[in-house]
């Protein structure tokens, strides 16, 4: 039977048995690699037979430095370049020009920072 035929249940046990077998190849004990991830040995006896939360599991690949077969298990997805057009689409392209009065770094409106550009004198 092969992956793609298992039940979600045969699959998790699979799950469990390869990071056992990941484990052993480390030449480590179930608390070893609980304490290097943090959690108790039942659990990582558990991960074993496949009953297993995700927090726990991604603890124990850490222990097992196993991190970067997540690439492998669910690479990041990529971006078809027709949703690449849409996101690009919405993008803003320029300034509108359409603000009402805002607040320059001098603490001067624009309209008043102009003015004053102009060598006129503001009062205040």
């Amino acid at each position: 039977m092969g992956i793609d035929d298992m039940s979600p249940a045969a699959l998790a046990e699979e799950l469990g048995q390869r990071l056992k077998q990941a484990r052993l190849n480390q030449d480590m004990t179930q608390l070893e690699v609980a304490r290097r991830a943090g959690l108790s040995r039942k659990v990582v006896l558990n991960a074993e037979k496949g009953r297993v939360q995700l927090e726990a599991l991604v603890a124990i690949m850490m222990a097992l430095n196993m991190t970067s077969q997540l690439d492998y298990f669910l690479p990041p997805p990529m971006i078809s370049p027709l949703q690449l057009s849409k996101l690009q689409g919405k993008q803003r392209q320029r300034a509108s020009g359409q603000s009402t009065s805002r607040q320059s770094t001098s603490g001067q409106s624009t309209s008043e920072q102009s003015s004053a550009d102009e060598g006129e004198t503001l009062e205040w």
